[in-house]
């Protein structure tokens, strides 16, 4: 990946050696170390203008760039979908207009607003897993902590940081719906396997409008055997496209706030229905 951006940033880098080069012309009476010293701090300033701009981990790319990254990134996923990595810059490179429908209908929200304005995150720093474990089994918390993340083996840290997307306040947005997605799945009532992701990325797609989610739900199922076929189709599809219209916009919801609620009225309250029977 990092080889592939190398490539693709030739230009943008290329552009700003030639500013550079222009500028050590002009200087033909400064010594030979002046002129390495000068060269070392052009090459320092051409990185940070590429790297960690807006936020941390952040790589300013241009629209031909981010072009090429979703293509490239789309097709490999497409045919090694175990490639988180290149998922994630799909979603980051494709997903600018759905990210910012997202961020207005937060905006529109009290509670939409609030998460924009704390920005809380998820992840082992923020959560108390210990303390979820303790909860009674019905809760949201429990089943959070112990059926989903436990069960998979499974880390909250492991999401990886958001890298393509040139604005902050957009950063935390794609940030949020990275970090929601396994709480997503506990409210799901859906496993890791491939006939569980795609009903949940169903649900987000219907609710966030992201090309990723599109991708993810109208393709991966040719991958499907015979039984996973006839279970989406008949079962798992029409179920999450109810829930996914149905349903509260659930990033304008609190999750990290309903841990102790039972999942069952955590559902309810949000207008999901309960789920398939899991296979």
């Amino acid at each position: 990946m990092l080889r592939f951006l190398h490539h693709v940033s030739l230009p943008f880098r290329k552009t700003q050696k030639l500013q550079t080069v222009s500028r050590h012309f002009s200087q033909a009476g400064q010594s030979s170390s002046t002129y390495e010293e000068q060269q070392d701090n052009d090459q320092h300033e051409t990185s940070d203008k590429i790297y960690d701009v807006l936020y941390p981990h952040h790589i300013q790319t241009t629209v031909f760039q981010k072009a090429l990254l979703t293509v490239g990134s789309g097709a490999i996923s497409l045919f090694a979908p175990w490639r988180g990595d290149m998922i994630a810059v799909f979603g980051e490179t494709s997903g600018y207009f759905a990210i910012k429908n997202v961020r207005n209908r937060m905006l529109q929200n009290d509670v939409g607003r609030s998460i924009l304005q704390e920005q809380p995150r998820i992840n082992t720093k923020t959560l108390n897993l210990s303390r979820l474990e303790s909860l009674p089994e019905d809760t949201f918390g429990y089943l959070y902590a112990v059926n989903f993340l436990k069960k998979f083996h499974l880390n909250p840290d492991d999401r990886p940081p958001v890298e393509f997307v040139d604005d902050v306040e957009l950063w935390y947005v794609m940030t949020r719906y990275r970090e929601l997605h396994d709480l997503m799945h506990t409210v799901l009532g859906m496993p890791t396997n491939m006939l569980g992701e795609v009903a949940v990325k169903w649900f987000e797609g219907i609710q966030t409008g992201l090309p990723l989610c599109a991708l993810g739900s109208l393709l991966a199922p040719v991958r499907f055997g015979p039984k996973f076929s006839r279970l989406y189709r008949e079962t798992y599809l029409p179920w999450a496209i109810e829930a996914g219209y149905n349903a509260q916009f659930y990033m304008n919801v609190y999750l990290e706030k309903e841990f102790e609620k039972p999942i069952e009225q955590l559902r309810a309250e949000l207008g999901i229905p309960s789920p398939p029977t899991l296979v």
